[in-house]
């Protein structure tokens, strides 16, 4: 339904009103004011991260590989964040140059002889620079000074090393189950030693033997406390075991009557 020409003045007349209206501008300053306090606090949030409040120095650091590392991405130093990637150059067809912006208050802190390592967050989360401590002799890492680095293991070649060894381990458990079969079907050296009758024979008469030394010891014991030159030592002997039998019953009664006087 169109409206009447005569309609458009009152229309724009109301329209203005409503704009007008106390109510409508409390609104709009509320929405202008939400708007840039969203703002405000998504730059602070991006310029925190790229260190765009602090001061800072740059550090560089030459890998072949690069392995997935990102501009904008973390750098810690003793496991805290002291910078982010700033920039990240090929400079041939075998190095690439990380640029790294470095919070100024850390500096003292790294030295030239530390160590850029290439890291991860997790297993699988983003990639992120290591750089590791240096000689406590050594001098501070000066703005623009190239760290040595290195070389990141890449996630294809450990999952190539872990093939090789569970093929490996499973050659082992092949041959072990042969060496097994073998030995319990009497075959090989081993085998024929356990299962060889004559090794079986050989095994009880030594058992024999053994407790034959045992009983012709034991009587030689026996003989040896009749014996007139050891006779006083075995009679103190069994002096002292009873006199320390009767302070250990002592003991238990003691503790006995104790326990029960609570």
């Amino acid at each position: 339904m169109k409206c009447h020409p005569l309609c458009k003045p009152s229309l724009i007349i109301l329209n203005s009103k409503i704009m007008a209206s106390p109510k409508f501008k409390f609104r709009l300053g509320l929405f202008v004011a939400g708007g840039l306090a969203l703002f405000v606090i998504a730059i602070f949030i991006i310029g925190k991260q790229r260190n765009m409040f602090d001061p800072v120095y740059e550090l560089r650091a030459t890998f072949f590989n690069v392995s997935g590392l990102q501009v904008g991405n973390n750098i810690r130093f003793w496991g805290i964040n002291v910078g982010t990637v700033e920039n990240i150059t090929i400079i041939n067809d075998s190095t690439v140059q990380v640029n790294m912006s470095i919070r100024k208050a850390v500096q003292k802190f790294i030295k030239v002889d530390s160590e850029v390592t290439i890291g991860s967050e997790g297993l699988i989360g983003d990639r992120l620079l290591l750089i590791s401590q240096g000689g406590t002799d050594a001098e501070v890492a000066e703005d623009g000074a190239l760290l040595s680095s290195n070389e990141p293991v890449e996630t294809d070649e450990i999952m190539a090393s872990l093939e090789v060894s569970a093929a490996n381990t499973e050659v082992i458990t092949n041959e072990l189950a042969e060496i097994m079969e073998q030995v319990n079907s009497g075959e090989g050296t081993i085998g024929k030693l356990i299962r060889s009758d004559d090794m079986a024979n050989s095994l009880d008469q030594t058992m024999e033997n053994l407790e034959k030394s045992s009983k012709g010891l034991e009587q030689n014991m026996e003989a040896a406390k009749d014996n007139f030159l050891l006779r006083g030592y075995f009679k103190k002997q069994e002096r002292s075991d009873r006199k320390k039998a009767r302070e250990a019953a002592d003991r238990k009664e003691k503790a006995a009557k104790k326990a029960a006087g609570k």
